[in-house]
């Protein structure tokens, strides 16, 4: 299965062990990121307008060294899946993801028929975070979450997407379940529990597969065996299998 994500650093955080996830299951999963720090779908559009080679092509967790466009990289290959997402900080309203997802998706499908479209439900902040307190005005990160989730959902609709991969719901689970850190500077992902959970759920979530038993280990931050049976629970969750 090949997965090419127009993304960002959200993208990546949830990219950076899916592959090997997989792996450890015996799955073959090559993932794919297109990558600009902070990039929203405005850029993207336009990126996909000019043709220029504005993005780090990262595979299956690591940076390639190589510059790509946005077409470049759908014609390389046949896809799978092809995910699309709008930036954090302009996921909780939903005025800022068009016209630019419609004209986003268009070409997808004009480039890469065959591909399934996936939206990367995004996540809060941190509580108490200055990004989620003073950037985007929120006292409580159930609200910024429950403005994403919404955003994410009209997304899905509007654009008869395929998939809906929750990240921000699996992270809202890891903290109801008690785990008190999951971002590692308040916005991205913890290298080690949060990057692993996102990543489980998007492996459950692309490949059908129960994640109980898979042994996947080599973390970036230490992960303890009590949080990789929560993150493994959270999935099960929201995956239902």
């Amino acid at each position: 299965m090949n997965i090419l994500s127009i993304g960002n650093s959200f993208s990546q955080d949830a990219q950076r062990y899916l592959h090997r996830i997989a792996k450890a299951d015996g799955f073959t999963l090559n993932t794919f990121n297109l990558y600009i720090g902070g990039c929203p779908l405005s850029l993207h559009y336009r990126n996909m307008i000019s043709e220029e080679r504005a993005y780090m092509l990262e595979m299956n967790g690591e940076s390639t060294g190589f510059k790509v466009s946005l077409k470049d990289a759908l014609l390389n290959r046949d896809w799978d899946v092809v995910t699309v997402q709008q930036a954090s900080l302009k996921s909780p309203d939903y005025e800022t993801y068009q016209p630019y997802l419609n004209e986003i998706v268009d070409y997808i499908k004009q480039c890469v028929p065959k591909a399934k479209i996936a939206i990367h439900q995004t996540w809060a902040y941190e509580q108490d975070s200055q990004m989620l307190n003073e950037r985007l005005g929120y006292a409580e990160h159930t609200k910024m979450f429950k403005d994403v989730k919404a955003s994410y959902q009209k997304a899905f609709e509007e654009i008869n997407a395929d998939i809906i991969i929750p990240s921000g719901e699996v992270l809202q689970k890891l903290i109801t379940h008690g785990i008190e850190k999951v971002h590692r500077d308040t916005y991205h992902l913890s290298y080690g529990l949060g990057r692993y959970a996102v990543g489980l759920l998007w492996y459950s979530i692309l490949s059908g597969n129960d994640v109980k038993n898979n042994t996947f280990c080599d973390f970036d931050e230490e992960i303890s065996k009590t949080e990789i049976e929560i993150a493994k629970e959270c999935v099960a969750e929201i995956c239902g299998i």
